[in-house]
């Protein structure tokens, strides 16, 4: 934890978070309105893998890697992912610090609340693990292993709780720090008057 909390506290600055939402969302915003618009010409209305936040089946990923054709799985495989091989690492290290930044306004820093900012890390070791098992997928079609589609079905399962859950406490952290922040410009004004 001590290393951890010397990390982040180092790292916290509003420049520097700022600068890494900007460049993760950016990244994310390619993916939204390129990446996955390309890949999506060939599937046929079929929703790509790392969409699908409650997981899939053995039988939707052959339909879908079908539905691609070799001109879509190539696409996939080499504009999709590649882009989303970027993505993980902004992730975590952008929001984790963003989730440092909150707790530090909180003075929570050094309390176990640091423990928070693993969960975009988290978040992004496991689009890491999805990415490479779509990857095994792509390049080793029709001949699909379960084991491979099991592990990435779960690996996109924990992705998408562990961003749900994140997600949902930056929520609440942005909303007690603007309450904290009220309160103290309140009580800023109420003494200036």
């Amino acid at each position: 934890m001590g290393k951890l909390r010397e990390i982040v506290n180092r790292n916290v600055s509003g420049k520097k978070v700022l600068l890494l939402f900007i460049l993760t969302n950016t990244v994310y915003a390619i993916m939204l309105w390129i990446t996955i618009p390309k890949t999506m010409v060939y599937s046929n209305g079929l929703k790509l893998l790392d969409m699908m936040p409650l997981g899939y089946s053995p039988e939707y990923i052959t339909k879908l890697l079908e539905t691609l054709g070799e001109q879509g799985r190539q696409i996939y495989l080499t504009t999709q992912l590649p882009v989303d091989m970027i993505y993980p690492f902004l992730f975590g290290l952008g929001y984790g610090l963003l989730m440092g930044y909150l707790l530090k306004k909180l003075n929570k820093l050094n309390s176990f609340f640091i423990y928070l900012c693993y969960l975009p890390i988290i978040a992004g070791l496991a689009d890491y693990a999805e990415n490479f098992g779509i990857m095994i997928m792509l390049n080793s079609f029709p001949n699909l292993s379960s084991i491979s589609m099991k592990v990435t079905n779960v690996c996109t399962i924990v992705k998408s709780m562990t961003t749900t859950l994140f997600f949902s406490i930056l929520l609440i952290l942005v909303f007690v720090v603007g309450i904290k922040s009220l309160k103290k410009r309140s009580y800023t004004n109420g003494i200036s008057e």
